[in-house]
C-alpha cells in the first residue's frame, strides 16, 4: 500500500524563505496580521486531514467508481467519500480562502494552493468535488448580481453545497463558439436552458445538498460564435427566497463517463430541459465569468500534478531503498546484503530526482502565481494588481500545461522505479499515472495552453510580459553574477534569458508570414518558456540554499536543495536546446504532408 507524508517542510521553505510571504502581506490591508505561525498550524491541521481521512480512500475510490440510478439520475460516490466531505466540512476547511462577508475564513490564497496541493497527493478524484466549488464561487464572487451572492455563496463558502462549470458539448469542446444549448428568457426575469453538456466534474453526486451550476448557453438572437454566449447560474434545486431548497430543477445526469483515470471522480453527461437559470454578467458576455473559473480550474489542474508527482516520488524513493537488486557498478554498498538497494543506480536516482525536482520547481511557481493572484485581487496599489494580474496571465498556461506535462513524465518514472510491482494496483503506482494522463487535457489541452502562451500572451503584447519577467531573471543575475558559487544556475538562466528574445522574436515573424508557424513552435515553445521559469526558481531556491549553509546551518534540508538543482540544471534544463530547434525546424515539415494521410 502507498503512503503520504504532507511536505510540510518545503512548504515552508517555499512561503518563509523564498517568497517571504509575511512581509507581502503587510501591503495587504485583509491580511497584514498574518503571521508564520499561523500559515504553518493551518497547513499542519490541513496535511493530517489530507493524510489521515482522504488517502485512505484513494485506492478503494478507484476501485469502486461512481454508479448512477438510471431511473433517479442520482450518482452515488464510492463508499467513505460522503464522510469524508463531511468532516472536511465540519473543520471548516470549505471556507478557509473564501470571503468573510460570506462566511469565509478570508486567509490567504497561497495557504488555501497549498492545502490543495495535499489533498491532490492524498486523493485526486475526491478533491475534485470540493475544488470545482472553488471556480463557481470565484466567478460568482467577480461577476454575480448581490442577489445571486447572497442566494449562493454563504452556503458555497461553508460547502453546504457544491458547484459546477457546464461548458463542453458532444459537438464541440474548447471550441466554444459551436455551442448549441439554448436560453429562452421568462417574463420573471429567469431564463429557461435546454441542452446537453458532457465531461462535467461533479455535475452530480450525494455529497452535498445542492450543486450550482455554471452554465454556458446562447440567446436567442445571440451573435453566432464566441461573442454570442451568456453565462448562467443553474442550482440542481431551486432556492427559495428564505434561503431553503425548493423545487427540483430541470437539470439531470444521464450518464456517467468510464474512464482510465479519476474514476471516483463523477465525469457527467449532464442534460438541460427547460431548466431554470438567472444571467451572470451581461448578455452575450458570460466567457467574461466563466474565464475566471477557467483560469482558476487551470491553475488547479497544474496543482492537481503537482500533487501527484510529490506523492509518486516519496512512494518511488522509500521503494528504492528497500529494493535490492544486483550491485552497485563501482562495488557493493550494502556489503550485509546479498545484493544493493536500487537506489544505488545511476538511472534510478535520475527518475527519483526528476521527479523531486519537477515536485519542488513547481511547488515554487504555483506559490509564487497564488501570491501574484493575491495581488490583483486585493493590492491596495492598482499598479501592483495590474501588473501581478499581467504576469499572471502569461504564467497560467505555463502553469497547466508544463507541470502537467512533467507530472506524466514524473509519475511514469515513479512506476518504472518499481520495476514490475509498479504496474499492479496495490503499489497505487499505476493509479497515479492513470490520474495524471488526464490533466493534460481537461480544461484546455496542452496544445491549446501553448496556442494560448505564444499566441495570445507573448506575441499578442509583442513581448511585453515576458520582457518583464525577464528583467526578474535580469536582476538575478546581476545580483549573483560574480558569485562562483551560484555560476552554475547563474549561466544558463541568463544564457537562455538572452536566447528568449531572438528565439520569440524568430517565431513571431514567422508566424506573421504564415500562422502555422505558430502553431506548429507553440508546444516546443511553452516548455522552452517553463524551464526559463523554473530555471529562474530553481537559481533563487539554490541561492537561499547556499546562503544558509554559509552561515554555518547544518539542515540537510538545505543540502539536498543545493543537489536538486544541480541536477534539474545538469540534466533536465538542457532540454531547451533540443526544443529550440525542433521549434525551428517550422511547419513545412508537418503540413506539407498530405501524402503521408491520403
Amino acid at each position: 500500500m502507498p503512503t503520504y507524508n504532507p511536505p510540510l517542510r518545503d512548504m515552508q521553505f517555499v512561503m518563509h524563505e523564498l517568497l517571504n510571504v509575511v512581509d507581502d502581506f503587510k501591503q495587504i490591508p485583509q491580511h497584514a496580521d498574518i503571521d508564520v505561525d499561523t500559515i504553518n498550524a493551518v497547513l499542519e491541521e490541513g496535511g493530517k486531514f489530507a493524510a489521515e481521512v482522504t488517502f485512505p480512500l484513494n485506492i478503494s475510490g478507484d476501485s469502486e467508481g461512481c454508479t448512477i440510478d438510471q431511473t433517479t439520475h442520482a450518482v452515488t460516490t464510492p463508499k467513505g467519500f460522503k464522510e469524508a466531505y463531511e468532516k472536511y466540512v465540519e473543520g471548516g476547511w470549505a471556507a478557509l480562502g473564501c470571503d468573510p462577508a460570506f462566511g469565509g475564513q478570508g486567509l490567504p490564497l497561497v495557504v488555501n494552493q497549498m492545502f490543495y496541493e495535499m489533498l491532490n497527493s492524498a486523493n485526486q478524484s475526491w478533491t475534485m468535488y470540493p475544488g470545482l466549488t472553488h471556480g463557481a464561487y470565484a466567478s460568482l464572487h467577480t461577476h454575480g448580481t448581490e442577489e445571486q451572492k447572497q442566494t449562493y455563496l454563504h452556503k458555497m463558502t461553508s460547502g453546504e453545497w457544491t458547484g459546477s462549470m457546464c461548458l463542453t458539448e458532444p459537438h464541440c469542446g474548447t471550441d466554444l463558439g459551436l455551442m448549441r444549448t439554448k436560453a429562452e428568457p421568462q417574463a420573471d426575469g429567469t431564463y429557461k436552458i435546454t441542452g446537453n453538456k458532457i465531461f462535467i466534474s461533479a455535475g452530480e453526486h450525494d455529497m452535498a445538498a445542492n450543486i450550482i451550476h455554471l452554465v454556458l448557453a446562447r440567446l436567442p438572437d445571440a451573435p453566432p460564435g464566441i461573442k454570442g454566449i451568456s453565462l448562467f447560474v443553474v442550482p440542481k434545486f431551486l432556492v427559495n427566497k428564505d434561503g431553503s431548497l425548493g423545487a427540483r430543477n430541470g437539470i439531470y445526469c444521464g450518464g456517467l463517463e468510464h474512464k482510465m483515470g479519476i474514476k471516483a471522480s463523477a465525469t457527467c453527461q449532464m442534460v438541460l430541459e427547460g431548466a431554470v437559470g438567472t444571467m451572470v454578467g451581461q448578455p452575450n458576455k458570460g466567457m467574461q465569468g466563466m474565464f475566471v473559473m477557467m483560469n482558476a480550474a487551470r491553475l488547479g489542474v497544474g496543482n492537481q500534478s503537482l500533487g501527484l508527482t510529490e506523492v509518486a516520488y516519496q512512494n518511488a524513493v522509500v521503494y528504492a531503498k528497500d529494493r535490492i537488486q544486483m550491485r552497485s557498478l563501482s562495488g557493493p554498498k550494502a556489503k550485509d546484503l546479498p545484493a544493493d538497494p536500487i537506489i544505488v543506480h545511476p538511472d534510478v536516482r535520475k527518475m527519483l530526482l526528476t521527479a523531486r525536482a519537477y515536485a519542488e520547481g513547481g511547488r515554487a511557481l504555483t506559490s509564487y502565481c497564488s501570491m501574484l493572484l493575491e495581488k490583483e485581487h486585493n493590492h491596495p496599489d492598482e499598479k501592483v494588481r495590474k501588473d501581478a494580474g499581467e504576469m499572471l496571465a502569461m504564467l497560467t498556461p505555463i502553469v497547466k500545461a508544463f507541470l502537467t506535462d512533467n507530472a506524466w513524465t514524473a509519475t511514469s518514472a515513479c512506476q518504472q522505479v518499481f520495476g514490475g510491482h509498479g504496474y499492479i494496483k496495490e503499489w497505487g503506482m499505476e493509479q497515479f499515472v492513470r490520474d495524471a494522463r488526464i490533466n493534460m487535457i481537461y480544461e484546455g489541452t496542452n496544445t491549446i495552453q501553448s496556442l494560448d502562451l505564444l499566441g495570445r500572451k507573448i506575441l499578442g503584447n509583442n513581448g511585453a510580459t515576458l520582457r518583464k519577467f525577464g528583467k526578474l531573471v535580469g536582476k538575478l543575475v546581476e545580483e549573483e553574477g560574480v558569485n562562483e558559487k551560484m555560476a552554475e544556475f547563474i549561466t544558463p538562466i541568463a544564457i537562455l534569458g538572452e536566447q528568449m528574445t531572438k528565439f520569440t522574436t524568430e517565431i513571431g515573424f514567422k508566424g506573421f508570414q504564415n500562422p502555422d508557424e505558430v502553431g506548429a513552435a507553440a508546444v516546443d515553445y511553452l516548455r522552452v518558456a517553463g524551464h526559463l521559469v523554473f530555471g529562474y526558481f530553481w537559481a533563487r531556491m539554490a541561492q537561499v540554499a547556499l546562503r544558509e549553509i554559509a552561515a554555518g546551518n547544518t539542515d540537510q534540508f538545505y543540502l539536498a536543495k543545493l543537489q536538486t538543482a544541480r541536477f534539474y540544471f545538469a540534466k533536465l534544463f538542457p532540454e531547451t536546446a533540443t526544443l529550440m530547434r525542433t521549434a525551428r525546424a517550422g511547419a513545412k515539415v508537418l503540413m506539407d504532408t498530405d501524402a503521408v494521410f491520403a
